[in-house]
């Protein structure tokens, strides 16, 4: 259980593979905190309308009322002096700006709590969640089930034909794999080689932030980020 001292705020990010609950997670807590009779508000991207134009809603059919916002500057213009608890799903797709959102929200004592992928269908890190990861006080990883094996799953394997990187879709399009049965190249055969092009810009100093490698960090046994 966290502890909130009062006046306080601080930042908490669900991290994962596709289904592997984030968005469930996410819903818990803000079922938790409106129990509690804290004031919440919710938002998710407008390109996410899978299951729902306004609801945040798990794969599971969990839900709870969000705006829908393009960007993560407007999270702002909704979140009032009263509101303690601010819930953010798809935190990918919201852009650079989420990470100094969260920050403010944070200094003006609001928890936070974004869902969402810390990698994309290559396997690197999707901006920017891996920003958020650095300055959040508190991260769940979520691991899936890989579709192909059983074993504990924390890749994302795109398993329709497309090159871009934001595609939006559920089982139709995606499925959850672990590292030995991910296989980025059936997403199309130019797959690998965008992947490779991505981390050798990485290892020569390009300046695309999201095919930077980053130093690894391990899941322990319940699924919480653990340092080396």
């Amino acid at each position: 259980m966290i502890e909130r001292p009062e006046g306080s705020g601080w930042i908490e990010v669900i991290c994962g593979s596709m289904f592997s609950g984030k968005s469930e997670e996410l819903i818990r807590r803000l079922r938790r905190a409106k129990i509690a009779r804290q004031k919440i508000v919710a938002f998710k991207p407008r390109i996410d309308d899978r299951y729902d134009d306004d609801d945040i809603v798990s794969h599971d059919e969990r839900r709870v009322e969000s705006f829908r916002i393009d960007d993560a500057g407007e999270i702002l213009d909704y979140v009032d002096d009263d509101t303690q608890v601010v819930g953010i799903d798809e935190g990918q797709f919201l852009g650079p700006k989420l990470p100094d959102v969260c920050e403010e929200l944070a200094q003006r004592g609001v928890r936070v709590i974004v869902a969402g992928l810390d990698q994309d269908y290559l396997g690197r890190p999707f901006e920017p969640m891996p920003t958020l990861l650095a300055v959040a006080e508190y991260i769940t990883k979520t691991l899936a089930v890989c579709m192909k094996c059983g074993r504990p799953a924390n890749r994302t394997q795109r398993i329709i034909a497309s090159k871009e990187r934001v595609v939006v879709g559920a089982g139709e399009a995606y499925e959850a794999r672990c590292r030995h049965c991910w296989n980025p190249e059936e997403a199309g055969p130019d797959a690998s080689a965008e992947k490779a092009s991505g981390r050798s810009a990485a290892a020569t100093g390009g300046d695309d932030e999201n095919s930077r490698r980053k130093e690894p960090i391990q899941a322990d046994t319940k699924g919480e980020l653990s340092g080396p």
